[in-house]
């Protein structure tokens, strides 16, 4: 059994090749797929399906069109109502792959339509590989509140997870290998592992929610403190259900001048800044949403750019402006219609004004403190991370809650922005700025920094 996994960490998403006797199958595509036609063609491979374990709501998929280019099949479960030719697969079901055989497992939880493809190799003694989808991640499983699982409540989807996990994954031999569709970055769990890969027995060891509960337990616990829903996840899954579009379909934004990025500013457009935040901080269009591409890019893009707003990049190279385009296109974001010719240079050649972020080192903040200055401190990481640890006196407005929750910030008070490394604090700053906020600083490094200086962290009980 051949097998390669294609690991995007832009959107923690795993990927696979698999081949056997001249056969392979694809399961949970990237939208971009000309790797998996080059890996295919060095290992000799004909594709012979391209299997989906639920449809994907944190990514646009490249199925449809990695059927047109193979002429291989689709594979969906039954329950999944896609709106094209597919094969339609049941619990049971067995693909053969050269002397593989492919065993659908049904396991709603995650999403009612959610499957997973346990590959056994019959002419070898090789542990069986689970492809276990959203379903089974490494250190955690599927989170049950997402779009794909309209007509069900979170509580209910968590009752069948429940029962996918204790009647059928549970039972599989400890030696089956584990492979999922994500790791930690991705917004489908709350616990996820850095770790790509696993044993059955591993996760019954050390995974939380596979530890001996109750079914009521495990439900309570399964569905307190998920991390937020991007908006952009129901449209993706609608996009997956009928197929996205090639991306060379797509058209190629175009150059636009400062007094043409003016108009279109006039007209709702958003500036979105790919620069990093050290960049940003010493010079940037005021409004402008700095989502650097060092971090989780297209994921805070699709939680904070309303839909179909139009965009404009601005970025230091053309190489930047195709990796972002390419990026958000991987999320469904193809709202993009230009980018500013010349970056930054090209705004203030036109004679407009930028703006500066005032950074503090933690250093500095600490500083503040000791000398009793009244510090109105916006933590802007999640809730779970600000539970674990923050600096004394902070209030905590998770990032994607933030545009939501403008009216709880003070006016009359400067605001000190933190977050785990600057990263969100940076975005923050952009939020703020189009709401009018001045008064404002971000702490460089953010409570990582802080930490490492070894000053004291406050906990949450």
């Amino acid at each position: 059994m051949y097998l390669k996994q294609f690991y995007l960490g832009c959107l923690s998403h795993g990927s696979y090749l698999l081949g056997s006797n001249g056969e392979g199958a694809i399961i949970d595509p990237q939208r971009d797929i000309e790797q998996y036609i080059q890996e295919a063609e060095r290992e000799g491979l004909s594709i012979k399906y391209i299997i989906e374990t639920h449809l994907h709501a944190d990514f646009v998929s490249g199925h449809r069109e990695l059927a047109a280019k193979t002429g291989a099949p689709i594979v969906f479960s039954h329950k999944a109502d896609a709106a094209f030719p597919h094969i339609a697969v049941v619990d049971g079901d067995i693909l053969k792959l050269g002397t593989v055989e492919l065993a659908i497992i049904e396991t709603p939880g995650h999403t009612p339509e959610s499957i997973c493809i346990l590959a056994k190799d019959t002419k070898t003694d090789e542990p069986a590989k689970l492809f276990s989808g959203d379903t089974l991640f490494i250190g955690d499983v599927g989170r049950p509140d997402l779009v794909g699982s309209k007509g069900y409540s979170a509580a209910e989807m968590a009752g069948l997870m429940y029962d996918s996990l204790h009647n059928k994954l549970l039972k599989l031999p400890d030696d089956v290998e584990i492979f999922p569709a994500h790791g930690a970055g991705s917004l489908c769990g709350k616990h996820l592992s850095n770790e790509r890969s696993s044993t059955m027995g591993k996760q019954k060891q050390f995974n939380y929610a596979l530890k001996p509960m109750t079914k009521t337990a495990f439900v309570e616990m399964l569905t307190t403190d998920q991390p937020e829903i991007p908006a952009y996840f129901p449209k993706d899954v609608e996009i997956n259900r009928s197929g996205a579009l090639a991306l060379e379909a797509l058209d190629a934004p175009g150059a636009l001048d400062a007094a043409q990025v003016k108009t279109h500013l006039q007209k709702g457009a958003i500036i979105l800044d790919v620069r990093s935040s050290a960049e940003y901080a010493n010079g940037h269009i005021e409004g402008s949403l700095n989502i650097g591409l060092g971090g989780q890019f297209a994921s805070w893009a699709g939680t904070l750019i309303p839909l179909s707003t139009p965009i404009i990049i601005l970025a230091n190279t053309q190489a930047q402006i195709d990796e972002a385009v390419l990026r958000l296109a991987r999320v469904g974001i193809e709202s993009v219609i230009g980018y500013l010719r010349d970056g930054l240079k090209g705004w203030t050649d036109a004679g407009f004004k930028c703006g500066q972020a005032n950074v503090l080192s933690v250093s500095q903040l600490k500083q503040l403190f000791d000398a009793g200055e009244n510090l109105f401190v916006l933590d802007v990481r999640r809730s779970g991370e600000f539970a674990a640890g923050h600096v004394q006196e902070a209030v905590n407005i998770p990032l994607a809650e933030l545009p939501g929750k403008i009216s709880r910030l003070p006016r009359d008070r400067a605001l000190t922005v933190i977050c785990a490394s600057g990263y969100r604090s940076s975005i923050a700053n952009g939020i703020l700025e189009r709401e009018g906020f001045k008064n404002k600083r971000l702490v460089s490094g953010g409570t990582l920094a802080w930490k490492d200086a070894s000053y004291a962290m406050m906990a949450t009980e």
